[in-house]
């Protein structure tokens, strides 16, 4: 269920926006000035919220700027100024979308919905993304568990690919190989550290491939091994 702010000081117009959100299924909480929705907004986790924009104690655009320096939730804004002026300052301070007062409940909702939807779609975007680690012409696809070079797929042994994941995933941070040998290998016994070295190995004879370019995966002398930008 989506929660939704509504930061309005028309004690009637918030309520009645506050029943028709609940009556489509949304849990709602509401302020009635701008210093108290500020503290509510940054308290609480909000899935999107309804900003006044003339608010008492602080403006609508104010608390859309405060609110931007902490958190991205989303913001619609209501406003009785129709002027353009006041439509792109909303927008430059931090609100997604606007809403010119007096509005029909129906066109709210419906901004209120394509809003949820194009975030429910970044967001899934996102995680796509998250999914998939890349290092020069190097992917991993970690859902799948392949490690590509370009269109190439590169047949890794399980021990080869989470070496190779775990380099990818910190760039430009030194990996010891007591570190690696602890996040591939656990604590098996009878390992030493040495095989971390003949896997290192392994794997570059696979991804390498000859590059005139230096090795993806450099060694650090004393220490152990890094992927660097």
């Amino acid at each position: 269920m989506n929660r939704i702010l509504v930061i309005e000081d028309e004690v009637n117009l918030a309520r009645f926006v506050e029943l028709e959100l609940q009556h489509e299924g949304y849990e709602t909480a509401t302020a009635d000035n701008g210093r108290s929705g500020l503290e509510a907004a940054l308290d609480e986790d909000y899935d999107l919220i309804l900003l006044d924009l003339m608010l008492p104690e602080l403006s609508g655009l104010e608390v859309a700027r405060r609110l931007r320096e902490a958190k991205n939730t989303p913001i619609i804004m209501m406003t009785a100024r129709d002027s353009v002026i006041d439509r792109v300052s909303g927008l430059d301070y931090g609100a997604d979308d606007y809403v010119v007062k007096p509005f029909a409940i129906e066109e709210l909702l419906a901004r209120i919905r394509a809003l949820l939807r194009r975030i429910n779609i970044e967001t899934e975007e996102h995680a796509t993304h998250q999914s998939t680690v890349k290092y020069r012409d190097l992917i991993v696809e970690k859902e799948n568990r392949i490690a590509r070079r370009g269109d190439e797929i590169i047949n890794l042994t399980k021990r080869e690919y989470e070496l190779l994941l775990i380099l990818m995933e910190n760039i430009n941070v030194v990996q010891s190989r007591e570190d690696l040998l602890a996040k591939v290998w656990g604590y098996e016994e009878n390992v030493e550290t040495n095989v971390v070295d003949v896997y290192i190995r392994y794997l570059r004879n696979k991804i390498d491939q000859n590059d005139s370019r230096a090795s993806y995966i450099q060694t650090v002398r004393g220490t152990g091994y890094v992927m660097r930008q």
